[in-house]
C-alpha cells in the first residue's frame, strides 16, 4: 500500500500533530492526497514551545488550520507517578482527546505518525494507539524514517532534517514523580543551552542536579560552557555533570 492509496480509502482524517518530521510528512500526504484533513496539537507541560511554534509554521505553509488542544497531562495519576510504561498512559490520555475533538468535527478516522523504523516493544504508547483504534500510515505502508524525511523534504517542509526528540517528561528518572517545577526547570536549562550554541543533547533531573548528555562532537563546546551555565542556572540546579551519549543509530 502506498500513502496515496491510504487516503484514496481514508479520504477524511484527523492528523496527530507534533511539529517534528514524521507527522509533517504525514500532515503533507493527507494534503496532498486526502480529500479532507485537520491537524490537532495537544499542549501539555510536557511540550516545549519550540514544538508548537514548528507545528504552527508548517500548518501554515499546509494551508491548514492548526487545532490547539489544552490539557492538564499531570492531572491524570498514571502518568504524573511517572512508571515505566508512563507513555501508554500519556498516549492513551492525549489521544482520547483528539479522537473526542476530532469526532464532533466530522473526522471518522485519527492518524498518527509512527514509521516502519518505530520499534513497538520500546514504546508502550504504541499499544495504545492500537487500542483506540488510532491508524499509523507511514508504518503501515513500510515508511522508514530515512523514507519519511525524504517525503518531508521533497514537500519543501522546513522541519524535513529536524532531530527527533523527546518529550521533557523523559528527562525525569523512571519511578520518580513528574512535577511542573521540574519541567520548569528543565525546559529553562535546555533553553539556555540551545542560545549558547548546543544541538541534539539532553539535561536529565538527577534530584537537585543535571545531567548534560551531548554528543561527542559537541562535547569540547559543553566543556567550555558548562562554568557559565552552572553559573547562570545556579537556581535551578546545584550541579550540572557532562555525559557524552552516541551517535544515534543509523536510520533504515
Amino acid at each position: 500500500m502506498t500513502l496515496q492509496d491510504f487516503f484514496a480509502e481514508n479520504p477524511a482524517c484527523a492528523v496527530a500533530f507534533s511539529g517534528g518530521v514524521d507527522s509533517a510528512a504525514l500532515l503533507s500526504a493527507a494534503v496532498t492526497y486526502g480529500r479532507k484533513a485537520a491537524a490537532y496539537f495537544v499542549r501539555t507541560v510536557f511540550q516545549p514551545e519550540f514544538e508548537l511554534k514548528d507545528a504552527l509554521e508548517t500548518a501554515e505553509r499546509l494551508g491548514t488550520e492548526l487545532r490547539i488542544l489544552d490539557f492538564d497531562i499531570l492531572s491524570v495519576p498514571e502518568v504524573a507517578a511517572n512508571p515505566a510504561d508512563r507513555c501508554y498512559y500519556c498516549k492513551r490520555a492525549l489521544f482520547s482527546r483528539i479522537l473526542a475533538a476530532a469526532e464532533a468535527d466530522g473526522f471518522p478516522v485519527v492518524l498518527d505518525g509512527c514509521n516502519a523504523s518505530d520499534d513497538e516493544a520500546g514504546r508502550p504508547g504504541m499499544r495504545a494507539l492500537r487500542e483506540l483504534g488510532v491508524r499509523s500510515p507511514l508504518r503501515e505502508c513500510g515508511m522508514a524514517k530515512t523514507a519519511v524525511r525524504r517525503l518531508a523534504r521533497e514537500a519543501g517542509l522546513p522541519v524535513w532534517d529536524k532531530p527527533s526528540y523527546d518529550c521533557l517528561a523523559t528527562r525525569v528518572p523512571v519511578g520518580t514523580a513528574i512535577t511542573a517545577r521540574d519541567l520548569e526547570r528543565v525546559s529553562r536549562g535546555e533553553d539556555a543551552l540551545v542560545a549558547l550554541g548546543l544541538a541534539d543533547f539532553r539535561l536529565r533531573l538527577r534530584g537537585e542536579n543535571a545531567l548534560l548528555q551531548v554528543r561527542a562532537e559537541q562535547m569540547p563546546l559543553a566543556q567550555t560552557l558548562l562554568p557559565e551555565l552552572q553559573a547562570g542556572l545556579a537556581a535551578d540546579f546545584h550541579s550540572i555533570f557532562l555525559d557524552g551519549i552516541p551517535r544515534p543509530p543509523r536510520e533504515n
